[in-house]
């Protein structure tokens, strides 16, 4: 199999982090604007995200964020995707990407041991993003937060769907340098996105483990 995966580090609060990111190769960087405790300015985003260069691309996390203001952070930060939690719809996809100019990366929190009807329902919602978004995310629900929590989904939901997503797929929540080998056998995504587990406390990188996540991918692709 030809893994080819891309790699992303998200969350990032530090020019330091970017620029590790960078030196490992990484295709993405991403910052908060959706609350919480990683989420910065977009003045200061822009800073840190200029650290990682100019071929890296930059990725901007929203929540309920309107498309105009979405739009305007977008600028700021000097972005090249927006990344939309908050279970965005098909409309709210078209807005954005009509508002900011910039590819959209849609979010479906994965609930694990759905019943059917839910699966039906993530199902249903993943085929009508893929006429939309430029990817999807697939990251894990929990209850009163968007993303960053650190916690996996099953991936074998995903696995006993009919068919895998016809567009880009990225496989987040609670990915570290331990499991997301076993991800990608899982997934086959196009990218995995990674935030808390390589962090030393939140928000803050380590560069180590930063590492040890790059290997793990890069190893998994050999074995491929």
């Amino acid at each position: 199999m030809d893994v080819g995966v891309d790699i992303k580090f998200c969350g990032l609060m530090r020019p330091e982090d970017a620029r590790e990111a960078k030196a490992l190769g990484a295709a993405f960087v991403g910052v908060i604007f959706a609350g919480g405790p990683r989420q910065l300015p977009p003045e200061r985003a822009a800073q840190v995200l200029d650290a990682a260069g100019s071929v890296v691309q930059r990725v901007g996390v929203f929540g309920e964020a309107a498309p105009r203001a979405i739009a305007e952070i977008a600028r700021t930060a000097r972005l090249d995707i927006a990344q939309l939690h908050g279970d965005p719809s098909v409309d709210a996809v078209r807005d954005v990407r009509k508002a900011a100019g910039v590819a959209v990366w849609a979010v479906v929190r994965v609930v694990t041991g759905p019943t059917p009807e839910r699966s039906f329902e993530m199902a249903a919602r993943i085929e009508a993003l893929e006429q939309a978004a430029d990817a999807l995310v697939l990251d894990a629900y929990v209850p009163g937060q968007l993303g960053g929590t650190g916690v996996t989904f099953d991936w074998s939901v995903i696995e006993r769907m009919a068919r895998r997503p016809r567009i880009r797929l990225v496989a987040a929540g609670g990915l570290n340098p331990t499991n997301v080998g076993a991800a990608i056998r899982a997934l086959r995504p196009d990218v995995v996105d990674v935030s808390s587990g390589v962090e030393r406390e939140r928000g803050v990188k380590d560069h180590v483990r930063m590492r040890a996540f790059v290997a793990a991918v890069r190893q998994t692709e050999s074995d491929s």
